[in-house]
């Protein structure tokens, strides 16, 4: 396969992480800031908001770690090496990465509805369950390619060794 037939979907990871990334540095803290003026205040909402911006923060660890793993992923396409047991492996990780974020959002849900209830916003609790929903659908996307690509691979060798 030549060399830069992935180009396109390398980019394409690179600018899906920017916008969290953005997320990260320049709302979520302002968000923080916010948050703490009122705490001071003596919201006790503001607490609830801290517990939800650690868990947003917390789960970007696993989606950067997961976009880094479709970008080796990609790599090994590029260098012919897609049915390989590398491949397995990170689809395996995309996959446990996945799990982790909906884990976290399911975790979060409760808090997510606290905001919303306050804030009479049930738009908010649809969005915690689209970004669970979004990570599941992720999660086994990658085991059903995980699962086919072992398959590929095991029949492949077995061809090998039949002469």
């Amino acid at each position: 396969m030549k060399k830069g037939s992935t180009l396109f979907l390398k980019i394409a990871v690179i600018f899906i992480g920017l916008p969290v990334l953005a997320l990260c540095i320049f709302l979520l803290p302002y968000i923080a800031n916010v948050a703490i003026e009122e705490a001071k205040k003596g919201a006790e909402l503001a607490y609830v908001v801290f517990g939800l911006l650690f868990i947003m923060y917390v789960s970007a660890i696993p989606f950067y770690f997961a976009l880094f793993q479709a970008f080796k992923l990609l790599s090994y396409i590029d260098k012919n090496q897609a049915f390989s047991d590398l491949s397995v492996i990170a689809l395996k990780k995309i996959k446990n990465c996945a799990i982790a974020i909906s884990g976290m959002y399911v975790v979060a849900l409760p808090l997510v509805y606290i905001i919303a209830e306050w804030d009479d916003a049930p738009g908010l609790f649809l969005i915690g369950m689209v970004i669970i929903g979004a990570s599941l659908v992720i999660a086994v996307f990658a085991a059903v390619l995980q699962r086919l690509l072992k398959e590929a691979i095991d029949i492949k060798s077995e061809n090998d060794l039949t002469v």
